[in-house]
């Protein structure tokens, strides 16, 4: 919403306000937001706008066009939108049953035109779209907002801008658009917008993700990293190897099969990818619980034990059936952070080593590769933490996506050498670290270092990480939020107008303001420029000042 939604409250102020809605608009705080800046989150690519102020019919109708207009993710996602725009509105109000009279409204319809009747959801998929909003001009009987795109996903995109277009106005109680016409014509910047999320350190439950998922689609962030499992607990259903999931924490912090495809399901509604992560050889003590062959013994748990063939067995019936669960052509191997003493200080795997003439370093490359060819078997694309690229990059799979952490510097190296890449450097886009300001989020530069326009082409985009340690439920969201934003705006946003002038003047009003918009859609989005993120209020006072 943009920011005209916050208004003084006396008649008077609500009558100078009629007749300077150019003017900056003052809290009662004494608070102000520059009109000169566009409060929309993340910045379109293309823009116009006027300074006509427009009404929102709360019964606003839907009118669809082209082959994708009658796809269920496009009318539900309409009516989603529709009860957070109306949030305060509800069909006809009681002035206007007290007077008997229907308001006329200038947006009565909204018409979305949807090229394709597709619903594939993969890696590139068309997210552009354009956006007019106008008022009626005297030809046709209702005013109207207009959405076009190739794809459903792209018209999703335009419903979320339209939606933050719109605002409640506390003196009239009604829905306006300020600073119209408009004119949108936008697209992201990169295919890969993600966040990592961690469910092994902490259980989420599955309303918890689904919240998650919720707001991601709010910053136009398009992909879950879903690392479901790690050393500490195995939460997932594996139907062909039952007794994986011993490894949960207790019996009621699981996810069952259906669980994990509802999960992806209510992100494709939202056009959302969710890839898996399954990090082996480390990280896969919690394997041991029920298997306890995998463990190179009972007293050195990882990496998993290489010198076995069931090993492999389980690893394989593990992608065979989450292969049905998550459609999406990436699939994350993890290979972080491999400590092989267990290794070489284990009789028999010292001796599979010495049989084969392999050193440890030459097993976890044996291992990694292994795994990259069950999961190109499957018909998925390798992803891997960078430890992988770092330790054997001529031996990779030439289709691996390398998943940048340690620092930067690794995708210029990767993508010179014809590797895909993913950037998440731990040092700004983890979002565990909390003592990483907004700013620092926000500059960081997924294309750092690399000129060259076709080695650009290769990074795919960027995530931030939620790592949980120390997050669960509650405390996850606002330690996602607002900084989660910072990066979005970064991966979906042209590179220049997010990057010239000063940021504390350009971005953080309007990322402050986002934060707002979080707040009253239901998202704990923790203050913007504490200190330590996720940290209470200092005080009393606006949202929009903290």
């Amino acid at each position: 919403m943009l920011p005209f939604s916050q208004k003084p409250h006396s008649k008077f102020s609500f009558f100078i306000f009629s007749f300077c809605v150019c003017q900056l608009v003052v809290l009662n705080s004494g608070f102000e937001l520059d009109e000169s800046l566009t409060y929309i989150w993340p910045l379109p690519s293309e823009f116009k706008s006027g300074n006509e102020t427009l009404t929102v019919d709360p019964t606003l109708s839907l009118s669809v066009l082209g082959k994708g207009g009658d796809l269920k993710i496009l009318r539900e996602g309409f009516e989603r939108y529709k009860k957070i725009i109306f949030k305060h509105v509800s069909g006809v109000s009681i002035f206007e049953k007290w007077i008997g009279i229907r308001s006329v409204y200038d947006i009565s319809e909204l018409r979305i035109i949807v090229n394709s009747d597709s619903e594939e959801l993969q890696l590139g998929v068309d997210e552009s779209y354009t956006l007019s909003v106008a008022k009626n001009d005297g030809k046709s009987i209702v005013g109207e907002a207009t959405i076009e795109a190739n794809t459903v996903y792209g018209a999703l995109r335009g419903l979320e801008t339209f939606s933050q277009l719109c605002a409640f106005d506390y003196g009239t109680k009604s829905v306006q658009v300020y600073k119209a016409p408009w004119y949108i014509q936008d697209k992201p910047r990169f295919a890969y917008r993600g966040l990592l999320l961690d469910t092994s350190r902490h259980y989420l439950p599955i309303d918890v993700i689904k919240q998650i998922i919720e707001s991601m689609s709010y910053a136009k962030l398009n992909v879950l990293h879903w690392h479901i499992i790690d050393e500490q607990s195995f939460p997932l259903e594996v139907p062909t190897y039952p007794d994986l999931w011993k490894g949960s924490y207790t019996k009621w912090e699981r996810y069952t099969v259906e669980d994990a495809s509802e999960i992806v399901s209510f992100a494709k509604m939202r056009g959302i990818h969710v890839m898996a992560e399954v990090d082996v050889p480390g990280h896969a003590e919690s394997w041991g619980a029920g298997y306890p062959d995998l463990w190179p013994t009972s007293s050195c748990r990882e990496p998993l034990d290489v010198s076995k063939n069931f090993t492999f067995d389980l690893i394989s019936g593990i992608l065979s059936d989450i292969r049905k669960i998550f459609p999406f052509e990436l699939f994350h191997l993890g290979g972080d952070e491999v400590n092989t003493d267990c290794w070489t200080s284990t009789p028999h795997i010292k001796q599979w080593l010495n049989n084969r003439n392999m050193t440890a370093k030459d097993a976890y490359q044996y291992f990694v590769l292994k795994a990259q060819e069950m999961a190109i078997s499957k018909g998925w694309t390798p992803v891997n933490w960078e430890e992988t690229f770092n330790a054997f990059a001529s031996n990779l799979n030439p289709r691996t996506v390398v998943h940048n952490w340690l620092g930067p510097g690794v995708c210029p190296k990767a993508v010179a050498k014809g590797f895909r890449c993913i950037f998440s450097n731990q040092g700004v886009w983890y979002l565990d670290h909390l003592d990483v300001p907004w700013d620092q989020v926000y500059n960081a530069e997924p294309l750092e270092g690399i000129n060259n326009v076709s080695e650009q082409n290769l990074v795919l985009g960027g995530e931030v990480c939620m790592w949980c340690e120390t997050a669960d439920t509650s405390n996850v969201q606002q330690t996602i939020w607002p900084r989660a934003a910072a990066a979005a705006e970064r991966l979906w946003s042209k590179r220049e107008p997010v990057s010239a002038r000063n940021i504390t003047l350009t971005a953080l009003p309007r990322y402050q303001y986002f934060r707002c918009l979080l707040n009253r859609r239901g998202v704990q989005a923790a203050p913007a420029t504490n200190k330590y993120a996720r940290s209470p209020p200092n005080g009393p006072g606006s949202c929009y000042e903290q």
